[in-house]
């Protein structure tokens, strides 16, 4: 498996990918991802160069965004002058469940942060989703802070976040990465 750059093609494709994650989520009982997500959202994060995919010969079987921007309103201004790269969306297809494909985007994620010279590697989860918090912590995430409703941090429109990091480090993710030239030491 290899994982490479989202192009504006890939658009319709990655939207479709999340509306089978947020079926997917719903029968276990979660309102995440609910809403559908805008096109135009993600077609600035696929511009901006942050989203990435694992490619399964040609299926997609995995998608990340990794960005060096945090969401507004979640980590406060001592915690953000830390260098750090932020995940969001990690979606792992159905047809590739079970393979531990989510562990080897975060380690992917890692050691691209780690590459870059960020000490953390942060993300926010769903604040009602236990399952998925539970996750991230076998994976190594520290729970730093849950932000709920009307206490978001920086005055950000961000209503709710569940905030955990990991140290970034180097890691032997198993994927053939075709973003390596993307990816600079700061």
């Amino acid at each position: 498996m290899r994982i490479v750059p989202a192009q504006p093609a890939d658009v319709t494709k990655l939207l479709a990918f999340r509306e089978e994650a947020s079926v997917w989520l719903s029968q276990l009982g979660t309102d995440q991802w609910q809403r559908p997500y805008p096109a135009d959202k993600l077609m600035e994060t696929i511009t901006a160069g942050t989203v990435f995919m694992v490619r399964d010969g040609e299926a997609t079987a995995a998608t990340i965004t990794l960005t060096s921007e945090a969401e507004a309103g979640l980590w406060t201004d001592e915690e953000l002058a830390e260098p750090s790269l932020f995940i969001n969306k990690l979606t792992v297809a159905r047809t590739h469940a079970g393979r531990n494909l989510g562990g080897g985007l975060l380690n992917w994620a890692g050691d691209r942060a780690f590459r870059m010279g960020a000490k953390w590697l942060r993300l926010d989860a769903w604040t009602t989703n236990a399952g998925l918090q539970q996750y991230y912590r076998r994976q190594g995430f520290e729970h730093v802070r849950t932000v709920v409703e009307g206490v978001a941090v920086n005055g950000g429109p961000r209503v709710s976040g569940w905030l955990a990091q990991r140290a970034a480090r180097p890691s032997d993710h198993g994927f053939t990465d075709e973003t390596v030239g993307l990816f600079r030491r700061s």
